[in-house]
């Protein structure tokens, strides 16, 4: 998924840039409003993140003209201004959520995995070649065959489902499963792929759970080609203090 990043300060732009492409995000940062408004009308983003100080234009004017392109992505605005006055007008003039400065990376890292949650189909069954998930039921299945998982390895198969061929870091994995940050010494991740590879793969021919080097994990079918991963830090970056 790719977010844009709107924040004049360089500073902060960069550890918001670190941070997201830590969580497994493509990321494209613009300084000021012009430049934010070319991004926004020549790329489908799937979030915005809009600081309301920018050099050249107020952000609320940025947030007017995005919200008037057809099947604008969300927004969520992160700026100083943390009056009461302040956010309920940001609120009301279109934005989906609204932080105030200084912030927690991990709080803003789960307001934006909320806000991308919105709006995206969530199908109940899920297939992969002969490989079935029924959400609601949670059953999987394999060729017919039932296979019996506990919930963290339903959690990890059915996440990787959802993303059917996109590389997974253990980073996301951990957090999405887990609702923790990842310890980059754990190996919890690979005890629990191995454990879903001894029962969804080992007795197939045709093996699903495909290792994407320096990322991590993901499923894809043999009808797909094999797709270059894109490389991303293993570690989410964390605000300081």
């Amino acid at each position: 998924m790719r977010i844009l990043v709107v924040e004049d300060e360089k500073r902060i732009a960069d550890f918001l840039t670190r941070g997201l492409e830590g969580a497994g995000y493509a990321v494209d940062t613009a300084p000021d409003g012009n430049s934010a408004l070319t991004f926004a009308h020549g790329t489908d983003y799937d979030l915005v993140i809009l600081d309301l100080m920018l050099p050249d234009m107020d952000g609320l004017k940025v947030l007017e003209r995005i919200r008037n392109k057809k099947a604008g992505p969300p927004v969520l605005i992160l700026s100083a201004r943390g009056a009461v006055d302040d956010r309920v007008k940001g609120l009301e003039q279109g934005a989906d959520d609204y932080m105030t400065k200084p912030f927690a990376f991990t709080e803003l890292l789960a307001r934006v995995r909320a806000l991308l949650r919105r709006g995206q189909p969530t199908p109940e069954r899920l297939q992969v070649a002969d490989l079935q998930l029924d959400s609601m039921r949670r059953r999987v299945t394999r060729n017919g065959e039932v296979i019996d998982l506990a919930p963290k390895e339903f959690g990890i198969l059915e996440y990787m489902m959802r993303n059917k061929g996109r590389p997974l870091s253990r980073t996301m994995i951990v957090e999405h499963v887990w609702d923790m940050d990842y310890d980059g010494l754990t190996n919890i991740v690979d005890v629990y792929i191995r454990h879903l590879r001894s029962k969804i793969d080992d007795r197939f021919p045709v093996k699903l759970i495909q290792t994407v080097r320096g990322i991590g994990y993901m499923v894809e079918g043999p009808e797909a080609s094999p797709r270059p991963g894109e490389r991303a830090p293993e570690a989410s970056f964390e605000h300081p203090g």
